[in-house]
């Protein structure tokens, strides 16, 4: 989880691929509207989220064997939806600074979500730091040394 422009699609696929677990893009189940809304630069409204949070939480109970999930969860209360949906639920956040995200994102091409909305997302995001279940790590460490942290989080070895 995290802004736009963090990593969440490339350290999902990482993660998925090295845990044989299913990966759902969340930005696949966005709403006409909401695709058109982004792709012209107009922040979501949390309106605009709640028929996406409830799909995601969908597709988090039919994979009760797990599954990883790339999705924004920006507030608190989205995250707290998902946690509802998968009571044990874990959450890698992606902290990157605003300047490497914008340019991320800008690099992007044909994405549908707009450069302009980074600063929103920044304003909007609700940092998870201290949240059960939830590790921070830094979006602009190497994609291996990411995945295999987390990696290592989810299988913590058994005290000895």
């Amino acid at each position: 989880m995290g802004v736009a422009g963090c990593g969440k699609s490339s350290l999902g696929a990482a993660v998925a691929a090295a845990e044989g677990l299913p990966l759902i893009e969340g930005d696949d189940f966005h709403s006409p509207s909401s695709r058109d809304k982004m792709s012209r630069g107009v922040p979501l409204t949390d309106a605009d989220r709640a028929q996406w949070l409830e799909i995601l939480g969908g597709q988090l109970a039919a994979h009760p064997q797990g599954v990883v999930l790339t999705c924004s969860a920006l507030k608190r209360a989205y995250r707290e939806r998902l946690r509802a949906a998968a009571p044990g639920l874990r959450f890698v956040f992606l902290e990157i600074e605003r300047a490497a995200a914008q340019q991320r994102v800008a690099a992007r091409g044909s994405h549908f979500f707009s450069a302009t909305l980074v600063d929103s997302q920044f304003a909007t995001l609700e940092s998870p730091v201290g949240e059960p279940g939830v590790l921070r790590v830094d979006a602009l460490d190497p994609p291996q040394h990411l995945q295999r942290g987390v990696s290592a989080w989810l299988h913590p070895e058994e005290p000895k």
